[in-house]
């Protein structure tokens, strides 16, 4: 292990023991090295056989064109404007029905809910722009409490209320007995939706079992990959996750000084100016762990003092460069780290 190796090792221990973190899960953070759900690059040879002829030709014919990806190609068809396009509707149902055929183990996000959980911070929030159930059912399958919004059983209702209760936990002080907050409780923001949720024409939101299909009248909640996705967070729920995030990371009351982004490629701007604001706090530490990242996105947070980058071709200290480390980024890795 190399001399900067044995440095980022340490940093990055330093800075994940520390208070008031919240969390940055993007696909990495659920792919398990293959055994999990997909990435980005892979999905559109995942879905592609579930959307009909016409949307699924169209989408093809502009990768065959030069699109990247199924994003940029959605971005083409669709400009963002006022009417869309059918394409992403459809697009959200085959991911839906392909994301509902996926059982990975649950076993290391249990563990990293596990470990967070026993955190003395008031609230422990994790952000994800993932769709799949993965910490939801994790936190189930470890007996631990997760509070993402929506209050009831079957169908559950979104009340973005529930994301300012605190719960009081009744202690002896020398003879006397006093409240004292309840610290560990960790709060789920699924800043794109989720498997599973719905909304109907007037607004009603709710959550219902991951694997259900769509209840009648009501529509996925779930923000495809596209440029439209920006806009999209402006409609409820999103407009409460949303105001969470930027509160949590720039405006308070609670803050948090580190973010710990895992397994997101920092490539989708509506959630990078929300980071780029709260790095403006003088108290603000950014770490980045994703197996690869572009060379530009790269460059652009290498610059910054208060970022951390792990990934397997280079990494970033504090604008200190060096090699790429084998293993830190990987999310099972992390997760019986933090």
């Amino acid at each position: 292990m190399s001399a900067f190796h044995n440095k980022l090792e340490n940093k990055v221990s330093k800075q994940l023991s520390s208070q008031k973190i919240g969390y940055l899960l993007g696909a990495g953070a659920s792919y398990l090295n293959g055994n999990g759900y997909p990435l980005a690059s892979e999905m559109w040879s995942l879905i592609c056989d579930k959307l009909p002829e016409p949307e699924k030709n169209d989408i093809q014919s502009k990768i065959d064109e030069g699109a990247d990806d199924l994003e940029a190609a959605l971005d083409l068809i669709d400009d963002g404007g006022v009417k869309d396009k059918p394409h992403r509707h459809h697009v959200v149902h085959a991911i839906a029905n392909h994301f509902i055929t996926v059982k990975p183990s649950l076993e290391t996000h249990a563990e990293f809910l596990y470990r967070i959980s026993k955190r003395r911070d008031e609230i422990i929030p994790v952000f994800t722009l993932n769709y799949d159930p993965l910490l939801e059912r994790a936190a189930v399958h470890r007996k631990l409490c997760l509070i993402d919004g929506f209050i009831g059983n079957e169908h559950a209702y979104f009340d973005s209320s529930v994301f300012q209760q605190r719960i009081g936990v009744p202690r002896r002080i020398w003879g006397t007995r006093r409240f004292g907050i309840a610290v560990g409780r960790m709060h789920l923001y699924k800043l794109h939706g989720s498997l599973g949720w719905y909304e109907s024409g007037s607004n009603e939101v709710l959550r219902c079992g991951f694997d259900q299909p769509p209840l009648n009248g009501f529509k996925r909640l779930m923000i495809p990959p596209q440029r439209r996705k920006a806009t999209d967070t402006m409609s409820i729920p999103y407009t409460s996750l949303w105001s969470e995030f930027r509160a949590i990371i720039r405006h308070g009351p609670f803050l948090v000084n580190r973010l710990v982004s895992i397994g997101y490629g920092m490539r989708d701007e509506h959630v990078n100016d929300v980071i780029e604001n709260g790095l403006a706090r003088s108290d603000m530490t950014l770490m980045i762990f994703a197996r690869d990242l572009d060379a530009e996105v790269f460059i652009r947070w290498s610059k910054k003092k208060n970022v951390i980058i792990i990934t397997n071709q280079k990494c970033s200290l504090n604008g200190e460069l060096g090699p790429g480390h084998p293993n830190l980024w990987d999310f099972e890795r992390l997760s019986k780290e933090v």
